[in-house]
């Protein structure tokens, strides 16, 4: 394995035990080259939401180990509503959902499928469809799951 790769498996293990150790869940790590630099972020979660304040004494608590990664910023923040379902516990934690599928290539001529997650089975992600038909996708031909956020108007209304 790279030594780079090696470097982020490591922060990570130390910066899910500093999330531990306050009371917070880390979600994800990851190091994304975008137009503006390198970022290096980090995914933060806990019980009733995560706060502003929880963003910056975790940004501050976990900033000592990052001395082996080359990053130009570095990011703390809640992973949303919406976040993507990528670790077993996060399937196990939303199962009997519902859920969008986009595969890397289109299966059928289709590349984006909605459904209620089963679950996995044999490293495969499970939905029965909006037809009613169940669908399983080898876990490796998903480029992303994500929790379908459905709004009705009245979540949209100001409170007077």
């Amino acid at each position: 394995m790279p030594k780079k790769k090696d470097d982020l498996l490591s922060l990570e293990g130390i910066a899910a035990e500093t999330a531990v150790g306050m009371g917070f869940e880390l979600i994800d790590v990851e190091l994304a080259r975008e137009p503006q630099g390198l970022f290096l972020r980090f995914y933060i979660d806990k019980p009733g939401g995560i706060t502003i304040d929880d963003c910056e004494t975790y940004h501050k608590s976990v900033q000592k180990y990052t001395d082996n990664i080359d990053f130009d910023y570095m990011e703390v923040s809640s992973p949303g509503i919406d976040r993507p379902l990528k670790k077993d516990k996060d399937f196990a934690r939303a199962e009997g959902t519902l859920v969008e599928v986009k595969l890397y290539k289109a299966e059928n001529g289709v590349k984006l499928y909605r459904g209620e997650l089963i679950g996995l089975r044999y490293e495969k992600i499970v939905i029965m469809g909006e037809e009613g038909e169940e669908k399983a996708f080898e876990r490796k031909a998903v480029a992303s799951v994500r929790p379908v956020v459905e709004f009705d108007e009245s979540d949209l209304e100001d409170e007077i």
